[in-house]
């Protein structure tokens, strides 16, 4: 840490004759007029300023002006010594220097306490008690000097490298305020040494060098030296410094603050990248900044302009800005709080020309710099900027604006046509600031409470109520309240507050007249939903989603004077970072009054009420959606706050009064309004806001509950489309490839999701209000995925496991389901088989008449494979006629209706559904005979020879050998099988259909083999059906084939059909053979010997067979003669 800072006073002027005894202070019951003085001097004038003004200072009042100038709250000391209360938690602040510091100053670790004029020091030594004394090693010097009730520098033997004061310095610090008369007081050392003589001073610097020689005495010598050479630049000056003297008046007198501490740990924070911890401390850092602005304390600017230094140093913006990329979400959000403190510290309502001229040159200097960041956090320098209602998000510079309005934060909205040579940094809205000013007699008498009582009920008096109002851009004037709270100004800021909310409030007033006259004119170009085709009005900058988040600064600098006195200094502030640590305990709620507002003549007005309505307007302001990833996140952010924050407040009768006022002035509004009429299509949706109003107005309201959320369901991007049967991948991309993107999309129809569930939920005893709200949600839900949680949703509350069902909430449900399936036919979705299912349940739960329904028109809900799979499947299994309880009756009405649905979907997709459509006709013949003959007439045109042979099984299974037979042969003439296929899939269905042959006579096995002799070309499979085909014809179940088993004989490989199969299977072996010897390897030599072995059995077969196989070895010897390991092989196999 910093060591002493020297006084520059000479004390050397006045004569000892001057000085007197000190004496000690008398105790009194009342404070003296000396104290009083001494206090308030102390305070605010530098000590040497006194010695300059007066020539001599008595010592009794040099002593309680030493006395007095130490800090008199321990809140300044926790301020340097603790992170921010409001953003760190309890287990943090516990382990902070200044709760240590209060530990040890508990044990009694302070002791040798002695304040010597400006100047404090003292031994800290952690572990000691009353009773036992500690390792002197552990002791720790501390010394502090101060000076106008400010500590301007500390050491501490512990050389701690902090922004924060170590525990020493803190236990210290606390000991001395809480122990004033405790602590020996002594004039300033050089008052000491006018009183002593020749004799006295030699003895004292003589015992000081050999106190501490070996630290000193290099020091003392070179100093004697300089004062014995009468030429020295020290005997040029007259007296000397004294340490103990206070601070040089010409010095900023601030409190002590490490400058380079802040820079290094800003600096390591930022290398770390976007991690939690690191953005966690810079957050705290920027709370820390904004507890200095509130006690007036100067180093907050000068610890944010630390900061900032640091921020532009970080070598990450060099890399995004040379790529083009745009920075990490945690980074950015640090840079808008960053560039929102600026505008709270040159809006310091008490700052000088001087202060102001400095900021604006630092300002300007750091809006140069090539990578500093931009104001839109999307920018792109070559995308085209939207025109809407007259306006675009053009940037302006630094420069003032040459239009008559007032100054604004951000970009001027007159200046459309303007070019800009650079657009706008994330200082610029603090440059903006500084051409704000406090002057305003009008807003001066606002926040000095100077101003008429207020009734907003009263006409008569139109003047009386304007001069209660700020009418002044709202973001700008919501930012003069942000910098008043925090400067410490809570009472003007809350004045101010209460002008804008009023003001807020008038202008709806006025909007809602307006519309009444321009209703009829503007509905004439709106939808049914209340969107203009033709868009006209849209507000050029959103409320919420803002950088500077004006409402948020209303609603809690309004809230904040409605806490319980217990809750106060526990609110933030509103642009602090929100997340909540895992594993740390959240703090228990804020618990908030209502405070009447002083000069009010409405009784139900109080700041709470006030807060509220702030919120309810600022959430319910049309705006348009703004352009890119990170400002429509901002929206989304800034809204869920503001809702959590009313969420938190317990409603009471006036709160819902105001909750239901502001519900119906918002839909009275028109386009000005989230709710109202005439809205621009690219406006931002209000789901989750509508949501929190619904559930708070609805116990007390139904009926406007029920039309906020009726009128909020509406997603006007995506109900825009000109078809309204148009699918959701075709709306999706419309949305997604227009300007601006939208990339909240997903989380937008998430909230529209909620609100609809919401919704459906709690109409479910309401006929009426129940079909409105499925007409709503058909209409304005787009995604499939989303209607269909919609539809389970409501399922599950339709048919709950322990209370009476909801016919027309399960309708409902249905519906839905409807529609997904509708949404879903002829799109890709991972989901879609659960879909079905899902409905056929639901359509069982809702009864017969729905089942019908789903398999009548199931062209427009399923395909084929669908209807006769899991469709009719589930429908005509046992458990759904026993869960519907049907009767004969009703189950062939069931089972017509199947198989209608069967034959079907057999006619139009017979490759994948015909067996289904077979196995649901089982128990009609016609029906079945008609589905045999859909099979038989598709099998030459589009039916695989597996499907085939599959049906054929199945037909063979269920006492149909003919009719598989002859699917077996058409199967037959699909089948393939070349020469070296003898692992092909079919051959096992091959095996079959020969079996199958076999087993029904000759006739039908003379009528098989010509298709394998044709279609097969392998010759291990041509000999298993050889042998097989040879055996005695496998037993079958019919009385026919049982009698001709009787009398059957193996047949003979040399007569039909037998024989042109063994020819085709020895010209197989042949082709075979050569054709594995053209690419054979010796590691395959084995493999091919056992092939000739298996070949060599079935030519044994044929009468003449052992010669044909004889040529075949000797072909082989002679034209393969090259390969000798194999004829070798060959010779001892077969020679």
């Amino acid at each position: 840490m910093d060591g002493y800072r020297s006084g520059k006073r000479h004390c050397s002027h006045r004569s000892r004759g001057q000085q007197k005894e000190r004496r000690e202070p008398v105790k009194k019951s009342a404070a003296s007029l000396l104290d009083i003085a001494a206090k308030f001097v102390a305070k605010t004038l530098p000590f040497q300023r006194i010695e300059e003004r007066f020539p001599r200072i008595p010592e009794p009042v040099q002593e309680r002006l030493v006395f007095w100038a130490f800090p008199r709250d321990e809140r300044d000391i926790r301020m340097y010594s603790s992170p921010c209360g409001n953003t760190a938690n309890a287990l943090e602040y516990q382990n902070s220097p200044f709760c240590q510091g209060l530990r040890l100053l508990e044990q009694g670790a302070v002791s040798s306490v002695l304040q010597v004029g400006f100047h404090l020091s003292g031994e800290v030594i952690p572990g000691r008690s009353s009773q036992t004394c500690s390792d002197p090693e552990t002791r720790f010097k501390v010394s502090v000097s101060f000076d106008r009730c400010k500590i301007i520098s500390v050491t501490c033997s512990c050389n701690s490298r902090d922004i924060f004061w170590c525990q020493h310095v803190v236990a210290l610090a606390v000991y001395r305020i809480r122990n004033t008369e405790k602590v020996p007081v002594r004039v300033p050392i050089s008052e000491t040494l006018l009183q002593m003589n020749r004799e006295q001073l030699q003895k004292f610097v003589q015992y000081l060098i050999s106190s501490h020689h070996t630290e000193v005495l290099p020091t003392a010598q070179r100093l004697s030296d300089e004062i014995l050479r009468k030429s020295s630049a020290i005997n040029q000056i007259p007296g000397a410094p004294d340490p103990t003297a206070g601070q040089d008046a010409e010095e900023e007198n601030s409190w002590h603050l490490d400058e380079v501490q802040v820079q290094d740990q800003v600096k390591a924070y930022l290398e770390q990248g976007g991690y939690y911890s690191a953005s966690k401390h810079l957050t705290q850092m920027f709370a820390k900044v904004r507890e200095m602005l509130r006690a007036q304390d100067s180093n907050g600017s000068k610890m944010l302009s630390l900061m900032t230094e640091q921020f532009l140093a970080d070598p990450r913006l060099v890399l995004w800005h040379s790529q083009g990329t745009p920075m990490t979400d945690k980074c950015r959000q640090l840079w808008d709080q960053l560039g929102s403190l600026w505008v709270c510290v040159v809006l310091n309502p008490v700052s000088g020309s001087a202060e102001r001229t400095a900021w604006r040159q630092m300002l300007s200097k750091w809006t140069k710099i090539e990578v500093c960041p931009l104001e839109d956090p999307d920018y792109k320098p070559s995308s085209r900027r939207r025109q809407i209602s007259g306006t675009d998000g053009e940037e302006s510079d630094s420069a003032p604006s040459c239009s008559s309005r007032p100054p604004i934060l951000g970009p001027d909205p007159t200046t459309v046509h303007c070019s800009r040579r650079k657009p706008r940094t994330v200082f610029h809205k603090a440059l903006d600031a500084l051409q704000m000013n406090w002057q305003d007699q009008h807003l001066k008498r606002l926040i000095r409470g100077k101003t008429l009582d207020y009734c907003p009920k009263k006409e008569k008096c139109e003047d009386d109520v304007e001069s209660l109002l700020w009418h002044e851009h709202v973001p700008t004037a919501c930012a003069r309240v942000d910098a008043l709270r925090s400067h410490g100004y809570h009472c003007e800021a809350l004045r101010l507050a209460v002008s804008i909310v009023r003001t807020m409030k008038r202008n709806q007033e006025l909007a809602i007249a307006h519309w009444r006259k321009q209703s009829q004119k503007i509905l004439k170009n709106c939808t049914k939903s209340g969107v203009a085709r033709r868009p006209g009005y849209a507000s050029w900058e959103g409320w919420i989603g803002h950088p500077m988040d004006p409402i948020g600064a209303l609603f809690e600098t309004l809230a904040e004077a409605s806490l319980i006195p217990e809750d106060r200094g526990r609110m933030g502030f509103h642009l602090d970072d929100p997340t909540q640590e895992e594993g740390v305990v959240p703090p228990p709620p804020l618990r908030y009054r209502h405070v009447r507002i002083s000069g009010s003549k409405d009784r139900d007005e109080t700041y709470l009420t006030l807060a509220v309505e702030a919120a309810l307007l600022g959430m319910g302001q049309q705006s348009i959606m703004p352009a890119g990833l990170y400002s429509q996140e901002k929206v989304i952010r800034q809204e869920e706050k503001l809702i959590q924050r009313i969420g938190e407040i317990q409603l009471d009768p006036t709160l819902i009064s105001v909750l239901c006022r502001q519900a119906e002035l918002l839909l009275e509004m028109g386009p000005s309004s989230s709710l109202g009429c005439g809205i621009h299509p690219e406006s931002s949706p209000v789901h989750a806001f509508s949501k929190f109003l619904f559930l708070a107005i609805l116990p007390h309201n139904p009926e406007l509950a029920f039309t906020v959320g009726k009128k909020a369901i509406r997603l006007p991007i995506l109900d825009d489309n000109k078809d309204p049967e148009e699918k959701e991948s075709n709306a999706a991309a419309l949305v997604m490839s227009r300007f601006p993107r939208w990339f909240t999309l997903g989380h937008i129809e998430n909230q529209q999701c909620s609100l609809a569930s919401t919704l459906i939920i709690a109409a479910k005893d309401n006929i009426n209000q129940l079909t409105g709200i499925l007409d709503a949600a058909q209409r304005h839900v787009h995604s499939s995925s989303h209607l269909f949680k919609l539809a389970q949703d409501a399922f599950r509350y339709a048919v709950p496991t322990d209370a009476p069902r909801h016919p027309a909430l399960l309708n409902v449900s249905f519906q839905l389901g409807l529609q997904v399936m509708r949404l879903t036919k002829t799109t890709m979705n991972w989901r879609r088989r659960e879909m079905v299912r899902w409905l056929v349940t639901c359509a069982t739960e809702v009864g017969l008449d729905a089942l019908l329904s789903i398999m009548s028109m199931w062209s427009q809900l399923f395909t084929p494979t669908e209807a006769t799979g899991p469709v009719a499947t589930s429908v005509m299994s046992h458990s759904t006629v026993m869960r519907l309880g049907l009767d004969y009756r009703k189950q062939e009405e069931l089972s017509n209706c199947a198989r209608t649905l069967a034959l079907q979907c057999a006619h139009e997709d017979p490759p994948n559904c015909a067996l289904n459509a077979l196995t649901l006709c089982e128990t009609d013949p016609i029906a079945f005979e008609t589905a045999y003959q859909i099979v038989t007439d598709a099998a030459s045109n589009g039916m695989t020879s597996s499907q085939l042979f599959t049906i054929a099984r199945y037909m063979e299974h269920r006492g149909y050998p003919h009719r598989a037979h002859k699917l077996a042969l058409l199967a037959m003439k699909n089948v393939s099988l070349s020469y070296n296929q003898d692992t092909h899939p079919a051959i096992t269905d091959i095996h079959w259909a020969c079996s199958l042959s076999h087993s029904l006579g000759k006739t039908e096995l003379s009528g098989l083999l010509p298709l394998v002799v044709q279609n097969v070309k392998c010759a291990t499979v041509l000999s298993d059906i050889l042998r097989r085909c040879s055996m005695t014809s496998p037993g079958i179940p019919s009385h026919e084939a049982k009698s001709r088993s009787k009398t059957s004989r193996p047949l003979s490989y040399d007569r039909s059909p037998l024989r042109q199969l063994l020819e085709s299977a020895l010209a197989a072996f042949v082709t075979t053979t050569h054709s594995r010897l053209t690419s054979i390897s010796p590691r395959h030599y084995s493999e091919f010997i056992d092939f000739l072995t298996k070949a060599r059995e079935t030519f044994l077969l044929a009468s003449d067979g052992h010669i044909q196989f004889v040529q075949l070895i000797d072909n082989i010897r002679s034209a393969y003669k090259g390969k000798k390991k194999l004829i070798t092989l060959v010779k001892e196999r077969f020679c």
